[in-house]
């Protein structure tokens, strides 16, 4: 007896070179949408650029504070990187998009259930952590580094940042904290995939907050209070996955 049910996964067997072509054109939108936002991002890289500033502007005091560059191309190239910055999370849901369409008739139903959920989570992740950065972390650290000027040895000690240093450390400070932010994703994928418990991770409970903040160490600048507000969030976020998995097997035992 034929079954009449809807199928589980799509029934499409396209060939190898199908396959190949369809990559390619999920590619082509993907690079057409990041040109299209660098162009976008580049048309108003000063006003971009001027948003990152924000954090060293507030911590200057009023009216003071400046930024320099010292070579003469040094000013243009900031632009570029403003705007390629700026491009791909402009870019990203269009990209996500074009892979997700790509990968999801390969996908079982329940499998497409599971794996969604993290496709959603991780730009929310990343913005959070992007976040905090942004609000919280570099108008901290900015005063902190900014509490040096002064007087030394009867001479001015004075901050004069340039354009492209600032930019990146601010994106450093971006990255750090929006890639770390996917730690509760990484873990759960591994522990949906079978591939660590909930049990394992209680156990290295003490190595993972010593690994928290020697990873904390290496992606922020040299001082403690950076690497504090990246270590502390990042615990956090692993006991979250923590409960997150507890409830995930609660859920387990009581639907056997």
């Amino acid at each position: 007896m034929n079954d009449q049910s809807a199928p589980d996964i799509d029934e499409s067997k396209a060939p190898l070179i199908e396959h190949l072509i369809e990559l390619r054109q999920r590619l082509l939108w993907a690079v057409a949408a990041l040109i299209v936002a660098f162009g976008f991002s580049l048309y108003f890289a000063d006003e971009i650029f001027g948003i990152l500033v924000v954090p060293l502007t507030d911590a200057f005091p009023a009216g003071e504070g400046k930024l320099i560059y010292t070579k003469l191309y040094e000013a243009f190239f900031v632009e570029i990187k403003v705007a390629m910055f700026a491009a791909f999370f402009l870019a990203f849901p269009i990209i996500s998009n074009q892979l997700w369409a790509f990968v999801a008739p390969g996908l079982y139903a329940n499998e497409k259930k599971a794996f969604l959920p993290f496709l959603l989570a991780t730009p929310l992740l990343f913005m959070a952590g992007a976040a905090l950065a942004y609000y919280i972390v570099m108008p901290t650290a900015f005063r902190f580094f900014l509490g040096f000027e002064g007087e030394v040895g009867g001479m001015t000690q004075e901050a004069l940042p340039a354009m492209g240093d600032y930019l990146s450390l601010v994106m450093q400070f971006i990255l750090a904290f929006g890639v770390c932010f996917q730690l509760p994703v990484l873990l759960l994928l591994l522990n949906r995939a079978g591939l660590v418990t909930r049990q394992q991770l209680k156990g290295i409970r003490r190595y993972m907050v010593v690994a928290a903040f020697a990873l904390a160490a290496i992606l922020t600048p040299p001082d403690v209070i950076s690497q504090l507000m990246l270590g502390i969030p990042l615990i956090l976020l692993y006991e979250v996955s923590l409960a997150i998995m507890w409830f995930g097997d609660r859920k387990k035992r009581e639907a056997t």
